[in-house]
């Protein structure tokens, strides 16, 4: 593939996928490191790359694409690095999309972002405790499938770190910044992922601004 993949947005853990993934992969990509309340997103530029007006989004050549799994995944599956385990296996594939669906469907965005709306977001969505409180407990219920199964695993798959493990480690993140405490198995997946050189890199990216 010639040519140069350009990635749209930075500054939130979505954003952080792609780039994240992106480097594992040692792609070359340029960054155009929008942000996804400033305006920058409702240009006229940005609305023909991705009429949702979200990041991030990926431009590659002719072909744009948005939401960070499929652009995660569009990666994985067009570049190969000996960085990161990429699942060959019809099973393993369905196995590395249960976890990311579940990672990003009950972690993200029905705990974590709906937190976000109600708690960073107040002045836009409203606020409402109840709603903060009752996404607390129930993103600790579904961590606790995450702590049994790194009980035994050092990553989400034995073969090695992936993108399931990319999809965890944002969200993480983005507990600890929301002030859970993570148990134990999870903590130290954690801890392991944060020495990745290409997250640090990746970390210093899409946080720059």
């Amino acid at each position: 593939m010639t040519e140069l993949i350009k990635l749209w947005g930075s500054g939130t853990a979505r954003t952080l996928r792609p780039i994240w993934m992106a480097e594992e992969l040692e792609i070359n990509y340029e960054l155009s490191p929008i942000g996804p309340r400033t305006g920058e997103t409702q240009t006229l530029e940005f609305t023909k790359i991705n009429p949702k007006q979200k990041i991030p989004a990926l431009q590659h050549g002719e072909f744009n694409l948005s939401e960070s799994l499929a652009i995660c995944k569009y990666l994985q599956k067009n570049f190969s690095s000996k960085n990161i385990y990429i699942p060959k296996d019809e099973k393993d594939i369905s196995k590395e999309d249960e976890w990311c669906n579940f990672i990003y469907g009950e972690l993200d965005e029905t705990s974590l972002y709906v937190m976000r709306r109600h708690y960073d977001l107040k002045d836009i969505y409203g606020e409402s405790p109840i709603v903060v409180e009752a996404c607390r407990k129930y993103f600790i219920r579904q961590l606790d499938v995450v702590e049994h199964h790194l009980k035994s695993n050092q990553t989400i798959f034995k073969a090695g770190f992936g993108l399931a493990d990319i999809f965890l480690m944002t969200c993480l993140d983005w507990a600890v910044f929301y002030e859970f405490s993570l148990p134990n198995n999870v903590m130290q997946f954690r801890d392991r992922i944060a020495l990745r050189p290409a997250y640090q890199k990746a970390m210093k990216i899409n946080y720059s601004n």
